[in-house]
């Protein structure tokens, strides 16, 4: 998850540190602890993968990895790559790593490379490659899919899911008519990464269907974001709010109560990372929850997807054979890929893995939509998300997220936001 930013500088950062309850190793390298070496391990925490998720988790690992001690860093936001940033800055960068955009670290030699006898169990070894190697373990999927409240739907006279961006227009007008609001979508304070789903869905639709290496192109000068393909995506996200299809009121909430919003039946749509499934199905909400894509003009499927999100290895750890063997057993242990599916309804991409039998039905509708979208050729990149050669500069996603706030609440329009993302662009590039 695949973005979120928070700056900390001298005495907040040592406090943020004190307040896990951890410090990072000396120099970014690793210490010695008696007969053990100790890792430092950057972590983050949302309410599906709580604080006794990952000391499980990381029990677990570390009992098949005799001879390591590890220190647990908690990211103080969901932006752990910010953090790492940080901790780079102040020479205190983490030795393992997890869900971290390895762009900027990749390039500039602080990340290990792993090998393709250590990739041989994933099912998709070369994803997500930085002048063809790979930094990150590829291990599960994530996409993007509109979360709806089925009685809502019902009360609207809406019998199924749209399948067309008209019939996501319609379904809206239908919505807002029953005194419905139609979309929940907030992002305030240092969760701004959270107004980006419905700019994630369109530009999956009108840019990268039709463009899979547009950002690329973007990186070559060929496109610009004020060309008309961009911009149109981030039209039809203005004119959902323009139209009071998405609260107003509701873009400065946090991500945990944006969440809330949708379980106290606040919208009827809810556009989220398939993370959501998992709690859906573990506290299920008042109303049954359905899953359908974010239609395009035709119908044809177009899911943003992220391939990644697994453990990196920094190359300064003292050692980093041992510190990689950690972050492998981590990975690919049973329950921990178990546990992640059902806490963060991850799609795992390990050859031989299969999802415990006892997932939900909002679970098994997630996959199955990513599982047809993926047999249709209908998997593009998730803007913003994006990891690997061709994706955002680093910084770039928390100014989307930025300007998404503006552009959401009628404060900039489209074209505004295309020439502003230029411009951003511009600037991390130089």
């Amino acid at each position: 998850m695949t973005r979120y930013s928070m700056v900390l500088r001298g005495a907040a950062l040592a406090s943020a540190l004190l307040i896990t309850g951890c410090t990072a190793g000396s120099g970014g390298g690793s210490a010695s602890s008696g007969d053990k070496v100790t890792l430092t391990f950057l972590t983050f925490e949302t309410p599906n993968l709580d604080a006794k998720y990952w000391d499980a988790a990381i029990a677990r690992a570390s009992a098949k990895v005799p001879g390591v001690k590890i220190k647990k860093l908690v990211s103080p936001s969901a932006d752990r790559t910010g953090y790492a940033k940080q901790l780079d800055s102040t020479g205190q960068f983490p030795d393992v790593m997890i869900g971290l955009n390895p762009a900027g670290f990749a390039e500039s030699g602080k990340l290990a490379p792993w090998t393709d006898k250590e990739l041989a169990t994933y099912e998709n070894p070369h994803a997500n490659t930085y002048g063809g190697k790979v930094y990150q373990l590829p291990y599960a999927a994530q996409t993007t899919l509109v979360y709806y409240n089925r009685k809502d739907f019902a009360a609207a006279g809406i019998a199924t899911p749209p399948r067309t961006y008209a019939e996501l227009l319609d379904a809206s007008a239908k919505l807002k008519k029953k005194g419905i609001n139609p979309f929940v979508v907030g992002g305030g304070g240092k969760d701004s990464w959270a107004d980006m789903f419905p700019l994630i869905c369109t530009v999956a639709t009108d840019v990268y269907k039709k463009t899979p290496d547009w950002l690329s192109q973007r990186g070559k000068g060929k496109v610009k974001f004020t060309d008309e393909a961009f911009v149109t995506a981030a039209q039809k996200v203005a004119d959902l709010a323009g139209k009071g299809y998405v609260d107003r009121a509701g873009l400065s909430r946090s991500y945990a109560d944006t969440e809330q919003a949708f379980r106290d039946g606040k919208g009827a749509m809810y556009p989220m990372g398939s993370w959501f499934s998992a709690s859906a199905d573990a506290k299920k909400p008042s109303f049954d929850t359905g899953v359908f894509a974010w239609p395009t003009d035709q119908g044809a499927p177009a899911l943003p997807g992220v391939l990644g999100g697994g453990m990196t290895v920094s190359s300064k750890a003292s050692d980093v054979p041992l510190a990689k063997k950690w972050a492998k057993a981590f990975m690919e242990d049973q329950k921990n890929l178990d546990a992640g599916v059902k806490a963060d309804g991850l799609i795992i991409d390990i050859k031989g893995y299969t999802a415990p039998d006892n997932m939900g039905p909002v679970y098994k509708d997630t996959v199955k939509a990513y599982r047809e979208a993926q047999k249709g050729e209908g998997i593009v990149n998730s803007f913003s998300q994006e990891t690997g050669d061709g994706s955002l500069p680093p910084g770039m996603a928390d100014k989307a997220a930025a300007g998404m706030q503006k552009l959401l609440s009628g404060r900039m329009t489209a074209k505004e936001f295309g020439a502003y993302m230029d411009e951003q662009w511009d600037k991390a590039t130089r």
